[in-house]
């Protein structure tokens, strides 16, 4: 493979992930909103990120975090990192942040038993007193991928099964 490419989650890996994030959401809402998921893309030809589409309605308060299951993985080249950000306009205007800063999307993340799912999680972190509200089907955040390299004398051989502190269990 010489490129990367989005995919959706499983339907079954999107509900476990959803009612997580929903307890009481039913069956046919989380239904609904799977088939809306759109896969992320760039708005135009000179643009770096690919942007990250919220599947539901999002309405953060001042100070409030938000754990979003984008319902998205992606496939890339080995030496490839899919570097993800809030949007420039939401970071901008309403200091909207990703609680690590910059997600780093592993090429190997995508075997996860989790199907490599990215979720975004985000803080308000206004000093304006601000409520953020992006609407089901806005960009949330935009991902932009890069190739690294290694030492000549590298000698990493685990193998990841997981996301965020997989590495170092």
């Amino acid at each position: 493979m010489t490129t990367a490419k989005f995919y959706k989650v499983s339907y079954q890996q999107f509900e476990e992930a959803y009612l997580d994030y929903d307890p009481n959401a039913s069956r046919e809402q989380i239904q609904n909103i799977y088939e809306s998921i759109q896969l992320p893309k760039r708005a135009t030809k000179g643009s770096a990120g690919y942007d990250f589409y919220t599947p539901v309605d999002i309405c953060l308060k001042p100070q409030e975090t938000i754990k979003i299951p984008t319902g998205i993985r992606c496939e890339m080249n080995e030496r490839w990192v899919l570097m993800i950000y809030p949007r420039s306009g939401l970071g901008f205007k309403y200091r909207l942040q990703l609680n690590n800063t910059v997600g780093v999307i592993d090429s190997d993340y995508f075997y996860s038993d989790n199907e490599g799912h990215i979720f975004i999680k985000m803080t308000n972190d206004t000093n304006e007193n601000k409520t953020v509200e992006v609407l089901a089907g806005q960009g949330v955040a935009q991902g932009i991928f890069m190739q690294y390299g290694i030492v000549e004398d590298d000698d990493a051989s685990e193998i990841r099964n997981g996301g965020f502190g997989s590495t170092t269990k």
